[in-house]
């Protein structure tokens, strides 16, 4: 994409991700729980890819948005990236994440429901939230929200309003708080890549 994008476009693109999320969210809830167990995940496995792999199409496509994952990555990068999944680690999940569940109790208590339903199929929630989700939140946040949010906004606007988007998609108290922090720094490293 050369060209910028304007908050609207963003707020657009950013509704259209969470009407997939919706329908797959609805599909799993109303129709694969209710099949054999484990058939049930597979279904529901496969529909997030298939939504996706249809969304990534479609940004790509309407926007003239170039998806390339592989562009700026080099071993440096990768330790860099470890790093910052020890420093979220540390500071969020031990420092800040206990804080934010004594102030959201509920949401802690979701939260907590939800990682319970994920324990429940362990290969199939990492395939789901430590494969395709960060997948999907860095080519629509970093490289398609920041990045054509940059050209018209600056660093700083452009910056802040992909971190408050990020941080919208994570649907909790305890991990909205958190995932906007990240998305800072997920935005900064983005942006120390790009320039």
């Amino acid at each position: 994409m050369k060209e910028g994008i304007f908050i609207s476009k963003g707020i657009l693109w950013t509704f259209i991700w969470f009407g997939f999320m919706s329908l797959y969210t609805l599909l799993n809830i109303v129709v694969w729980r209710k099949l054999d167990f484990s058939y049930g995940k597979y279904l529901n496995l496969f529909t997030i890819i298939f939504c996706v792999i249809v969304f990534l199409l479609l940004l790509s496509k309407i926007n003239n948005f170039k998806i390339d994952i592989l562009k700026n990555i080099s071993f440096q990068g990768l330790l860099l990236s470890l790093a910052c999944a020890g420093l979220f680690y540390f500071i969020l999940d031990k420092g800040l994440d206990p804080l934010f569940a004594k102030i959201f109790p509920t949401s802690e208590e979701s939260y907590q429901q939800t990682l319970q339903s994920l324990s429940s199929a362990p290969i199939l929630s990492l395939i789901q939230v430590c494969v395709l989700a960060p997948i999907i939140e860095e080519i629509l946040m970093r490289g398609f929200l920041l990045g054509g949010l940059l050209l018209n906004y600056g660093k700083i606007v452009a910056l802040f309003i992909s971190a408050f988007f990020f941080a919208l998609l994570h649907f909790n108290m305890v991990q909205t708080l958190s995932a906007f922090l990240c998305g800072i720094i997920l935005g900064l490293l983005y942006l120390s890549c790009e320039l």
